[in-house]
């Protein structure tokens, strides 16, 4: 039994959110969790209120959030790297979460430099404490060499960071830091690979209860960040999803899980944030390798989602979309005796979807053409044969609906790119 209000475990979310930004790629993983430990140790270190050390904590471990492409995330381990583009973007993302408000601002200054005190405003904007707190754990964060024993490159660590005191870092965060670098349990933590429990045992955060529609907003938001980093995907969850809803009514799913399953299709892809979008954006064809990569998406979006327990029925109907009835699809090879209803539905809608819509190799089909492949497919027991049949019969009216929510997306995806800083 599906219910209609979920408890929703923040830190979760908040994990959850931080293992997809890391997927990218094996150089990046765990900044983000080492960010949010070293700010939050900062913070502590400072004796701030309780609420800005878990604003400061969650910012942390999603402070890159608007980094959208591997070139991005890459570059900003440099430690001389500076940008505020992403901080804009992600200041975007966050703030659309009412739960995540207070610590999208924190998000959008995190690489304005202190200058002597110049940098408590940037662009006419005042820039919270917390933004040089988040800063300066970044930086700290990028001149960790993990093939190297922590403890003999604090004095390194802490050299470097002093050098830009007054300058690139406020002064009295940079006290702070070094007097909290002299205690080894500090940086044991920072490279441990049980930071992810240390962190869910130091967070206080809230526990929510939302309603479908609040869970629908969460999902948005997950779909955003998988589909705004490339314009031939900044439609296509939503895509899957209103076709998922749609087509699950027609079949006899109530409200309820009709809101549930559109809640999989927007999340279906999450996994794909571990491929760069200079693959998704290929015009040629691919290699074995970056096919393989791709293979990988369905798995890491069932891993990831596996974080937030209220969504075990929706991690299932999202994740097997790559499932096929007779055994052959990936990346478990489930077969018709292991796959649910719902996730029968997602696999369809997401073929259609992508049938449809403009790729960089390929134009779209046209919605018959694609209704002709989905048959194909259910005549070799790929898809479930009655299901496609009744999308059949339906096509035009869920075609239309598909096509009017794709371009509602269309337009809050550019409008998410020229939106400017200081605008709500």
């Amino acid at each position: 039994m599906i219910k209609e209000e979920i408890e929703f475990y923040l830190i979760d979310f908040i994990m959850c959110l931080s293992d997809i930004i890391d997927l990218i790629s094996p150089a990046i993983n765990n900044h983000h969790k080492r960010v949010a430990y070293i700010s939050l140790s900062i913070a502590e270190e400072l004796k701030l209120p309780l609420t800005e050390q878990n604003n400061i904590m969650m910012a942390g471990a999603l402070h890159d959030i608007g980094a959208l492409s591997l070139k991005q995330k890459l570059e900003f381990l440099e430690f001389e790297s500076e940008g505020h583009e992403h901080g804009r973007l992600g200041y975007q993302l966050l703030k659309t979460f009412p739960p995540l408000e207070g610590i999208a601002t924190l998000v959008r200054f995190h690489h304005v430099p202190w200058k002597n005190g110049q940098g408590a405003t940037f662009e006419g904007n005042p820039v919270p404490m917390g933004s040089h707190i988040l800063h300066l754990a970044d930086r700290v964060s990028v001149l960790i060499n993990p093939q190297e024993n922590i403890l003999a490159q604090i004095e390194s660590i802490c050299a470097r960071v002093s050098e830009h005191s007054g300058e690139r870092f406020a002064p009295d965060l940079v006290d702070a830091f070094v007097e909290l670098a002299r205690k080894e349990f500090f940086w044991f933590d920072v490279v441990s690979p049980f930071i992810d429990t240390t962190l869910c045992n130091k967070a206080r955060l809230p526990t929510l209860l939302l309603n479908l529609d609040g869970f629908v907003n969460v999902a948005k938001i997950f779909s955003h960040i998988i589909d705004f980093r490339s314009r031939f995907t900044s439609t296509h969850s939503c895509g899957v999803a209103v076709t998922c809803r749609e087509l699950s009514k027609l079949i006899g799913f109530s409200e309820t899980e009709s809101r549930m399953i559109e809640i999989a299709g927007y999340l279906h892809d999450l996994g794909k944030l571990a491929v760069p979008p200079e693959i998704l954006e290929k015009p040629t064809r691919l290699t074995s390798d970056e096919f393989n990569l791709i293979r990988s998406h369905a798995f890491h979006t069932y891993r990831s989602l596996g974080r937030i327990r209220a969504l075990s029925i929706i991690n299932a109907w999202a994740s097997f979309h790559h499932e096929r009835m007779d055994g052959n699809g990936y990346p478990f090879h489930h077969s018709a005796t292991n796959l649910s209803l719902g996730a029968r539905i997602v696999a369809i809608a997401d073929v259609f979807t992508a049938l449809t819509e403009d790729r960089p190799y390929r134009k779209g089909m046209s919605s018959d053409d694609a209704i002709e492949t989905l048959e194909e497919m259910a005549t070799n027991f790929m898809l479930d044969p009655l299901l496609v049949a009744t999308l059949k019969r339906h096509s035009g009216e869920i075609n239309s609906i598909r096509l009017a929510a794709q371009q509602t997306a269309a337009i809050e995806y550019h409008n998410f790119f020229l939106h400017e800083a200081g605008t709500s």
